[in-house]
């Protein structure tokens, strides 16, 4: 606490900066999209779930009729994505650490992309379902 003190002035533009840094990684990510909201795009067939997890995190549940391409492979496997490109892609991964990188890529690619705030983690937490 006495560094605190004594330096204030650089304690604060330490948490200025640290501030601008995850205000700049969330803006590349896109648009997070709620559970609430990601359920009314799919459900008006608007939009498309991607699971960006690995395989075995894939097959122990995951949202219904959603698309698996695994996160290191998803710019490789664009095409398998082309008859959705009108949709709005929703991006969901485990806790949202991979949904922002692969959302870019999409939208870089020109595809409509978000991701799903809080990943799967929030979705079980809500109670929502998962098929297996």
């Amino acid at each position: 606490m006495a560094f605190v003190s004594e330096q204030w002035l650089l304690f604060s533009i330490v948490i200025v900066l640290v501030a601008v840094l995850l205000f700049i990684e969330s803006k590349k990510g896109g648009k997070a999209l709620t559970y609430h909201q990601a359920t009314r795009l799919v459900n008006s067939g608007e939009g498309v779930i991607l699971d960006v997890r690995e395989k075995k995190d894939f097959s122990a549940g995951h949202i219904v009729d959603a698309i698996h391409i695994p996160y290191a492979k998803v710019a490789d496997r664009l095409s398998e994505l082309e008859k959705h490109k009108a949709k709005t892609i929703i991006v969901v991964d485990k806790m949202g650490q991979h949904a922002a990188a692969a959302s870019k890529t999409l939208r870089d690619a020109g595809w409509n992309a978000s991701r799903l705030a809080g990943g799967m983690a929030e979705w079980q937490a809500q109670n929502l379902p998962v098929v297996k």
